[in-house]
């Protein structure tokens, strides 16, 4: 995924929404999917305007602006969802130094797992908080976001078990 499409999607389903929304949503909705900095956010916003897939629709105090999907901005965003093939995330930096835990004595292999089932318990929480602030709000149980925060869930659920049981297979 690409962070012009993350951003360019964003602004197709919410109309309006100013660059501190955007970096605030990344924060809350797509975080375990996909991240973005400050400087990344504002400079795709700058991009897709320069290519007229995106357009300033209101201008604030302080520079504040508000963005707007343009019709070419709807017609990429669409082409991305239906005639390109997802590129699957292959690189996990915390795997491959699993790869590399014989170098390590087995304790600190077994701290390093544990550390690491214990960040994805950590995640998987915060998803299960967020899971229960959404529906604390209301809204729409079969929302895509929903669907992707599920996934995130499961995920975390998974790398959690992963780790733990690796921990448990090194030896003394």
């Amino acid at each position: 995924m690409s962070l012009r499409h993350a951003v360019l999607g964003l602004i197709a389903e919410v109309p309006g929404c100013s660059g501190y929304d955007l970096l605030k949503t990344f924060e809350l909705s797509l975080a375990h999917v996909w991240s973005a900095t400050q400087s990344q956010l504002y400079g795709e916003l700058g991009k897709l305007t320069a290519d007229g897939l995106i357009e300033v629709t209101a201008e604030g105090p302080r520079g504040r602006k508000e963005y707007s999907a343009t019709e070419a901005g709807h017609a990429e965003l669409r082409r991305w969802l239906t005639e390109t093939a997802p590129r699957s995330a292959r690189r996990d930096e915390s795997i491959l130094r699993v790869f590399f835990l014989g170098s390590l004595e087995p304790g600190e292999a077994r701290d390093y797992l544990r550390v690491l089932a214990a960040g994805a318990g950590d995640e998987h929480e915060a998803l299960t908080a967020l899971e229960r602030s959404l529906d604390a709000e209301g809204g729409d149980p079969s929302d895509f976001g929903r669907i992707a925060l599920e996934y995130g869930k499961r995920y975390m659920a998974m790398r959690r078990d992963w780790a733990e049981w690796a921990a448990a297979r090194i030896g003394p």
